[in-house]
């Protein structure tokens, strides 16, 4: 790849994700105007972390507890497939997954240009979590150099009565950073507005998919959590 591709892609990148941001923006305040309209039932928490760790890859999580009730409804499967749909609705359809026989495809509204490619999903279980995972093959969003490495999974886990609903993306190397070791400029760039984006997509779609199964509005805060070594991004 010449220096001229990779430059070509990373404007494409940033201006991709600052269009996204604006729509999303709208998107968003449209979906807090219809929560108001249901009924509030106190407060419930959101875990969220975004960081980048020691070999440069950006590990996010974000998760949620569910009532107990409602554990055979929440399976991996469900929640990825509950997603993908928001993803859509959330972005207006400018990012839009489609499935393929390589696997899925983030494309730029109804054209066949992809934005990220994943893999094909698989299963698995994992202390206890039952969790499909989606492997980044690549896209402009992915540093050449490291594509096939980002793993974006779902998970479902039992835990004290309840059940812990998680998304969570690891070893993936945003085109933003630029390599492994970032300059201080690129780490802000990335952290207002790809990291900012999937932050406020996640959170509110665990928000959204719990009033969705469970018909309660509470309202949610979000706290922040320590599961993996690394600085805050």
């Amino acid at each position: 790849m010449t220096g001229k591709d990779d430059s070509v892609k990373l404007t494409y990148c940033i201006s991709f994700t600052g269009c996204l941001n604006s729509w999303c923006l709208k998107a968003g305040r449209a979906v807090c105007r219809g929560w108001e309209k249901m009924k509030e039932t106190g407060t419930r928490d959101i875990a969220c972390q975004q960081v980048l760790t020691e070999n440069g890859s950006v590990y996010s999580v974000q998760w949620t507890l569910f009532p107990e009730r409602f554990a055979g409804e929440l399976t991996p499967q469900f929640i990825m497939h509950e997603y993908l749909a928001y993803l859509r609705r959330f972005t207006l359809s400018l990012a839009r997954p489609v499935w393929t026989d390589n696997g899925l495809e983030f494309r730029f509204l109804s054209t066949k240009i992809h934005l990220l490619t994943f893999a094909p999903p698989f299963f698995s279980e994992e202390g206890g979590a039952r969790a499909v995972t989606l492997r980044i093959c690549g896209g402009p969003f992915v540093q050449y150099a490291q594509c096939n490495r980002g793993k974006f999974s779902f998970l479902s886990q039992y835990l004290n009565g309840e059940v812990r609903v998680t998304v969570r993306l690891e070893e993936y190397f945003p085109r933003l950073l630029g390599g492994t070791v970032p300059s201080f400029f690129r780490k802000i760039l990335y952290r207002l507005t790809q990291a900012a984006l999937h932050r406020s997509l996640t959170t509110r779609f665990l928000a959204a998919l719990y009033r969705d199964v469970t018909g309660d509005a509470p309202r949610f805060r979000i706290v922040a959590v320590d599961e993996r070594r690394g600085e805050a991004i």
